[in-house]
């Protein structure tokens, strides 16, 4: 899966690296801006994936559509599709484009607007990567593990380097009896939950 990544997706997945940098280096404001993953944790986030139980794999927050980019190898791997959801108008075009560049259209299914709105519809939850607004963390997380299934993993972004707007999240799924939880230390900070 990693040793053979379409050139495509390569092609974009470096493209984007470019933009975000360009966006870092012109201090872009934080909402305009690109947020994406780094490499090391998108190669995290496809094998996560790949190695999750049968189900629906769901993305809160597509941004510009890197880490999509990531999750569509265990797309192609296990011959899965992904829903993913994302809030801005500029963010949803550009994500569009990554996906009609990269050739995986067909595996994403990309849906405008706040994903709480529409969560509770998503059930057999296999795989849920949440990289959006840290306030509604608790939210998102409130709606997707009663819909996970059993080994569902739910892994969420930033929650060292956004530790207070992330902390009542993290602090629930520590104590959740439901899931299996820790934080590991990678990129920003990833939670890693595990339903029971």
């Amino acid at each position: 899966m990693l040793r053979n990544i379409p050139p495509r997706i390569l092609r974009r997945m470096t493209y984007l690296e470019r933009l975000d940098a360009e966006h870092r280096r012109r201090e872009v404001r934080h909402f305009d801006r690109l947020r994406q993953v780094p490499p090391a944790t998108g190669r995290f986030l496809a094998i996560l994936a790949a190695s999750a139980p049968g189900g629906r794999y769901l993305e809160i927050g597509t941004s510009g559509g890197y880490s999509t980019l990531w999750l569509s190898l265990a797309c192609l791997e296990k011959k899965r599709r992904i829903t993913t959801f994302e809030m801005s108008e500029d963010k949803v075009r550009l994500a569009r484009e990554t996906f009609r560049s990269a050739g995986i259209e067909n595996l994403v299914d990309l849906v405008e607007g706040d994903a709480r709105k529409h969560l509770k519809a998503y059930k057999r939850v296999s795989f849920c990567f949440l990289d959006a607004e840290k306030h509604h963390y608790l939210d998102c997380y409130n709606l997707v593990v009663p819909n996970m299934v059993h080994g569902g993993l739910l892994v969420v972004d930033n929650v060292a380097s956004h530790r207070e707007a992330a902390g009542p999240m993290v602090r629930k799924a520590l104590k959740d009896g439901r899931v299996d939880a820790l934080v590991v230390p990678l990129g920003s900070g990833l939670l890693l939950a595990r339903r029971l």
